[in-house]
């Protein structure tokens, strides 16, 4: 389902439960309502808001569990400590003064939920009054659009968690103990009238001394917010008291009230109630302005739907207006309303506007700033603006304020630009141009001298080609000399071969073992008959040193006689010593070391013949 269609949807959901069921959910934000309606749908399986209302019209009981869902009461005695101490200790005491010892108190508890802020508010008037004051003077309205949340509230009824946050000496002395639950106290509990208010749709109580509506509002859009907040200004007696709540902070959009303390969310109903806040509670108007309502509705409109972004700002320097391409532009919201504009970012970005506001209020005329670049924080490009600020004076020409109009030139400064960039290209491309031309000029004139270098070339390449046939004849005779050394290496390869294989035929014939080492007495022949006496494999013993070979020869006995046959001392060495062969019998071993000398007469290494001894 696309997301229009499912905003439809929602909608007449939103219509049938304000039909039928007399619920105003329209002036609640969207985003709220829909994550909780979405929630109890999938409780009961259902994954579209149509198939959802069919789910209220055909079961009613249905209605209960919806209302339960999208109306969470969150509430406790004495919630966020800090600014009920301060409500008692320092505003009820003036309160209290400027009403007199013996005027009745009305105070309004709007969206109580389950009574544990009417209860909190009974508990610090009893504290400040003394219970006969309390009971004699001081009613407490306490409303809510749950009816179910209301019944709670009616019987007073608390589980010893619920109460946990009640000090414990107003714990004994405003509840009682029953069946481990906490009751409030019954003579106190008379004073608190509970009964069904829709903050949206309902008149207002009046003449309310102290109204508290804590963490209420934030479930309503902004509109619905002001609608609010103009009635709750008409139920305000003179010198009233608004105690909201800390999640709360859209006052400053509202001429309606002052600041008493801020950051407690603590306010006093303003003296004076401009027109365009009144006509959000219609009922309380004069006749006049009730004439001069559509008028009033149809400029604001009109100011809120302008094409460009516009923001108004008094002589104070408060920012006092801005429309709705202004917010957006400008990430202003309905809270920035009243705040000094040197607070807001929009001061210093993308213009220096405070600069401007004083040059306008000192010619008392517009003033202008042209194309000036910035980018907005939700861009990634830049933007350029007009900015023209006007004086806004009265019939006797005195400035009340300026607007500030911001004219976004972004299209026609880019098409500048590009028609910039155009003229740039068009004049470079001429030049290019008158370039090529003359390089076109310069290139013919080098294909001329080309063509003479290629002829040339021809006929060096022509002579080339010989030299490369008389070359080939060469390599051609070069290649049959190397046919003719390649079949001498070849027989000689055999040659060598056959002398390899005869001579290994002489060693294996011999009856003696045949060893022959190098100078380095590294083992170059190992015969069969070698093995047969040691017991050491050729492929063992070749390539090791004579002198370390594990054998029952004692070689270490022949290292002197070896020794002498290379350093030439000796042509012939013959010893006989004891000796075990390769079965572990012990014999007489016949050695004779003999030189393996070149052709030049070098010694090269020596020959070692064993045998056993008859």
């Amino acid at each position: 389902m696309s997301e229009p269609e499912e905003s439809f949807e929602f909608e007449q959901l939103l219509e049938f439960m304000k039909r039928n069921r007399g619920f105003d959910f329209t002036g609640y934000k969207r985003s709220t309502l829909k994550r909780r309606v979405q929630r109890r749908m999938e409780t009961v399986g259902i994954d579209s808001p149509a198939a959802y209302l069919e789910r209220l019209e055909t079961e009613p009981d249905e209605f209960t569990q919806l209302f339960n869902t999208l109306l969470i009461n969150v509430t406790r005695f004495f919630r966020d400590d800090g600014p009920w101490t301060f409500l008692s200790e320092e505003i009820l005491p003036t309160l209290l003064a400027r009403r007199g010892e013996r005027a009745p108190i009305r105070v309004w508890s709007a969206g109580c939920a389950s009574g544990e802020e009417a209860y909190t508010l009974a508990m610090i008037l009893a504290e400040a009054l003394g219970p006969d004051d309390f009971r004699r003077r001081v009613k407490i309205y306490a409303t809510d659009a749950d009816d179910e949340a209301l019944a709670a509230a009616r019987s007073a009824i608390y589980s010893e968690k619920q109460v946990e946050d009640v000090a414990v000496p107003l714990r004994e002395k405003y509840f009682e103990r029953l069946d481990g639950r906490y009751v409030f106290a019954k003579d106190l509990r008379r004073s608190v009238i509970f009964g069904r208010n829709d903050l949206v749709q309902d008149a207002p109580i009046s003449r309310i001394d102290l109204l508290v509506c804590r963490n209420t509002l934030m479930y309503f859009n902004a509109p619905t917010q002001a609608l609010i907040l103009a009635r709750f200004h008409f139920a305000l007696a003179e010198h009233g008291i608004l105690f909201l709540g800390r999640a709360e902070a859209l006052l400053t959009q509202s001429n309606a009230f002052v600041p008493i303390d801020l950051k407690r969310r603590i306010f006093g109903k303003a003296p004076r109630f401009l027109l365009r806040d009144r006509l959000l509670a219609p009922a309380q108007l004069t006749q006049r302005e009730r004439a001069e309502a559509p008028n009033v509705l149809l400029r604001d409109a009109a100011f809120e739907a302008g094409a460009e972004a516009q923001i108004v700002v008094d002589r104070l320097g408060q920012l006092t207006m801005s429309n709705e391409r202004a917010r957006h532009q400008f990430g202003l919201t309905l809270a920035d309303i009243g705040r000094p504009v040197r607070d807001l970012e929009l001061s210093y970005r993308p213009v220096d506007l405070r600069a401007l506001m004083d040059e306008c209020y000192a010619d008392r005329r517009p003033v202008l700033a042209r194309d000036v670049q910035w980018r907005p924080r939700a861009s990634p490009d830049d933007r350029w603006t007009t900015i023209e600020v006007s004086p806004l004076p009265d019939p006797a020409g005195v400035p009340l304020g300026v607007s500030v109009v911001f004219v976004d030139v972004t299209l026609a400064k880019r098409l500048q630009q590009e028609l910039e960039e155009s003229k740039q290209s068009l004049e470079t491309a001429y030049e290019e141009l008158q370039s090529t031309n003359e390089e076109l000029e310069t290139t013919n004139e080098e294909l001329q001298s080309t063509v003479e270098e290629l002829e040339t070339t021809n006929e060096e390449l022509q002579s080339t080609n010989e030299e490369l046939e008389t070359m080939n004849e060469e390599l051609h005779s070069t290649n049959e000399e190397l046919h003719t050394m390649n079949d001498e290496l070849r027989r000689r390869g055999e040659e060598l071969n056959d002398l390899n294989a005869f001579q290994d035929a002489i060693f294996t014939s011999l009856k003696s073992g045949v060893i022959v080492v190098d100078r380095e007495l590294r083992v170059l022949v190992w015969n069969a008959r070698s093995e047969e006496l040691w017991g050491l494999r050729s492929s063992e013993a070749v390539d090791s040193n004579v002198l370390t070979l594990d054998v029952g020869l004692p070689i270490e006995q022949l290292a002197g006689p070896i020794r002498s046959v290379l350093s030439g001392q000796a042509a012939l060495r013959e010893l006989t010593i004891p000796a075990v062969n390769r079965r572990g019998r012990s014999i007489q071993c016949a050695v004779s070391c003999s030189p393996l000398s070149s052709l030049d007469g070098i010694v090269r290494g020596v020959i070692i013949l064993t045998e056993e001894a008859a």
